[in-house]
C-alpha cells in the first residue's frame, strides 16, 4: 500500500478520538506551539490568502482564522476527509469562516503564485515525498510569501531524549491504541517522528526546494520545532 493510501485510512479511522487523544497526549502543549507559529504567519494587519497543508481536524486552520484579519482568505487541504468533517464542524460551531478541501500536497490544485501564506502543522512529516511537497507549497506561494511550518522532533538533550522515547515509544501507543483501538495507528505516529530529518538536514531541503531566509526555532526542549522560509 503506498504510503498516502496508508496516511489517508489511517487517519479516517483514528478522527473520532484524534483531538482528545492529541491533547491528552501533549498536556495541551500544542496550543502554545500553534499560537506562536500563528503570529509568525499571520505578521501584518493586510488581508492574506492562506493555504493550510494536511489541516486534518482544522485546530491550526482555526487558530489562523481567528487571527487573520478580516477579508483574508483560508483554505485547509488534508488527504483524510474523515478528520475535515470533524474539522468543519469546528469551524461552523466556531463562527469562523475557512473552508477545507481535500488535497494532495504533492499535487496541489492551486495556480503558481495564488498565496501569501502556506503551513503545515504536525503534518510535513506524513508526506510521502517530501522534496515533492516542499517544492508544491514553494510553488503555490506568491513571491516575498512565507511558509510555516510545526512539527515534533526528537530532543539532543540525551537524557531529555531517553524521557521522550520512553513516552512516544511505550506510553503512547498504549494509552492511544486503548482509547482509539488502534494501537498501530499510535505506534506509526512516534515512529515517523523519529525518522523524520534533523534541522541540519531538513533546512537545506527546504533550501532546494525554492526557500530562501530559512530558519527555526525549537519549543519546548525540543520537543517540537518551528521552521520559516520565504519564496
Amino acid at each position: 500500500m503506498a504510503k498516502k493510501e496508508y496516511i489517508e485510512k489511517l487517519f479516517d479511522r483514528i478522527a473520532p478520538d484524534y483531538d482528545k487523544l492529541n491533547h491528552i497526549l501533549s498536556l495541551n502543549i500544542d496550543k502554545r506551539w500553534r499560537k506562536k507559529a500563528v503570529r509568525e504567519l499571520v505578521d501584518t494587519t493586510a488581508p492574506l490568502s492562506l493555504l493550510d497543508v494536511a489541516c486534518g481536524t482544522g485546530d491550526f486552520t482555526i487558530e489562523i482564522a481567528r487571527k487573520a484579519t478580516k477579508g483574508s482568505s483560508i483554505v485547509g487541504i488534508d488527504l483524510s476527509e474523515g478528520m475535515m468533517k470533524i474539522g468543519r464542524e469546528k469551524i461552523e460551531a466556531a463562527g469562523l469562516h475557512a473552508r477545507l478541501e481535500q488535497g494532495d500536497c504533492e499535487a496541489l490544485s492551486y495556480d503558481d503564485a495564488t498565496f501569501d501564506r502556506v503551513s503545515v502543522g504536525f503534518g510535513v512529516r506524513n508526506f510521502e515525498h517530501l522534496d515533492v511537497g516542499l517544492r508544491e507549497m514553494c510553488r503555490v506561494l506568491k513571491p516575498g510569501g512565507k511558509l510555516v511550518i510545526l512539527e515534533l522532533s526528537v530532543p539532543t538533550n540525551p537524557f531529555i531524549r531517553w524521557c521522550y522515547k520512553l513516552y512516544f515509544l511505550n506510553i503512547l501507543p498504549a494509552i492511544g491504541g486503548m482509547i482509539s483501538g488502534s494501537r498501530g495507528a499510535y505506534e506509526y505516529l512516534p515512529a515517523s517522528v523519529l525518522h523524520f530529518p534533523t534541522p541540519d538536514k531538513f533546512i537545506p531541503m527546504m533550501h532546494e526546494a525554492g526557500f530562501t531566509q530559512v530558519h527555526h526555532k525549537a519549543f519546548t526542549l525540543g520537543i517540537c520545532r518551528m521552521y520559516v522560509g520565504i519564496k
